[in-house]
């Protein structure tokens, strides 16, 4: 074999991640690599974490990128805070529930499950009986934005109920951070993870994560070690902690971090309520286009995350093949369903830079155009008008 460059196509994305990343960003990755202790790039960590704090809306010192994808911030999260013989109530809603699960089982611990349906909320009722059921439970783990079905769970008030039974609450806030509300400090998270990929439109292999007062206490009265030695957190401060002198741990993706410093830095130059507010409004212009075509949302109307759009396919259309046609002829992607909702919803991200009004405009125009030529019950030469009423109107 003969290997050559590899030159991608250029894609619009617009699933659930990766998101579409900033002409910016990518400049950022490409600038002269630097040693990883190296003054400059201290410097540029210290930013860097200023940043973040903002994003997450923090003053947590214990907040810093994990050098790896948001999966590793959940592992971060769980095996720093979670200890063999340990009960910890997952709530599960979706596929990211389940993975909570499988982390607190490998960190020796027993899970207690809360279950919801797939494409609903998690109801802080079954939480709080699960809480009462168990009260030698001692953490309390959920998805605030469920990237798998596109529903959006009451973070303020489920940490507050595993407060009230002395339990610590760990958050991903994976799809959500930076594109819909999420205020660490104001509603006592203590632990939270996101990834770098979806709505702050970075390249994936990044994992923001903030650890509280109650979580760094826990980790500092651990009775063993971290099983992770590269995620330890005792030990990874001692290259992201505050000052100029800084311990060798391990060699971070330099120019990834120069990429996310980008991303965090036009994240903060837009403002991150404004941020939340043109993520709303392009969604709302998505729903109309959607809604006029007469297909349906997954989840309802209160607990939609406007980043992640779950469309049920009607019915007699192969999604796979829709999927095909929206790649091959316009370089569109859109998401598949995952777990039990495979086969029957397509997942539409607008996300970071993804989310702006072309993209609406186009993503609508190809879908009908797609489902017409498939001669799908829906109501074509209708979406775009739709939602330029709405776009007209913000």
């Amino acid at each position: 074999m003969t290997a050559k460059s590899f030159h991608p196509p250029v894609r619009t994305l617009m699933g659930p991640g990766p998101s579409d990343v900033s002409p910016r960003v990518l400049e950022a990755m490409a600038r002269p690599t630097i040693g990883h202790l190296d003054p400059a790039f201290v410097s540029m960590m210290d930013e860097l974490k200023a940043m973040l704090q903002y994003a997450f809306q923090t003053r947590n010192e214990l907040t810093m990128p994990v050098s790896a994808p948001g999966s590793a911030g959940m592992e971060t999260c769980f095996v720093n805070l979670v200890e063999p013989g340990d009960k910890v109530i997952v709530c599960q809603n979706g596929v990211f529930g389940g993975r909570m699960k499988e982390n607190v089982e490998r960190c020796g611990a027993t899970p207690i499950m809360v279950m919801d349906d797939w494409g609903k909320p998690v109801d802080p009722n079954k939480l709080e009986d699960a809480l009462i059921t168990h009260p030698d439970a001692r953490t309390v783990a959920f998805v605030q934005a469920e990237t798998s079905t596109g529903a959006q769970s009451d973070a303020q008030t489920l940490v507050k109920l595993a407060h009230d039974h002395d339990c610590l609450a760990i958050v991903d806030a994976v799809t959500s951070l930076g594109g819909s509300p999420l205020k660490v400090d104001a509603w006592e998270i203590d632990a939270v993870y996101s990834g770098s990929q979806k709505c702050l439109s970075c390249v994936p292999g990044i994992a923001p994560v903030s650890f509280g007062p109650r979580a760094v206490e826990r980790i500092q009265n651990r009775k063993g070690k971290v099983q992770s030695w590269f995620m330890d957190m005792s030990l990874v401060m001692g290259y992201w902690g505050g000052g100029a002198k800084r311990a060798y741990h391990h060699t971070a993706p330099i120019n990834t971090l120069y990429a996310f410093h980008e991303a965090l830095l036009i994240l903060q130059e837009e403002g991150l309520e404004n941020a939340w507010a043109r993520h709303a409004h392009n969604h709302l212009a998505l729903r109309a286009g959607i809604e006029a075509m007469g297909l349906q949302f997954v989840v309802e109307e209160p607990y939609r995350l406007p980043q992640l759009n779950a469309i049920a396919v009607p019915a007699g259309v192969d999604e796979t093949a829709v999927r095909a046609e929206l790649l091959n002829r316009y370089n569109l992607e859109i998401g598949a369903g995952l777990g039990a909702l495979a086969g029957k919803i397509w997942r539409i991200g607008l996300m970071g830079f993804a989310s702006n009004q072309t993209n609406v405009l186009n993503c609508l125009g190809a879908l009908e155009a797609v489902l017409s030529d498939m001669q799908a019950p829906i109501q074509p030469g209708t979406a775009i008008a739709a939602a330029k009423s709405v776009f007209g109107a913000g």
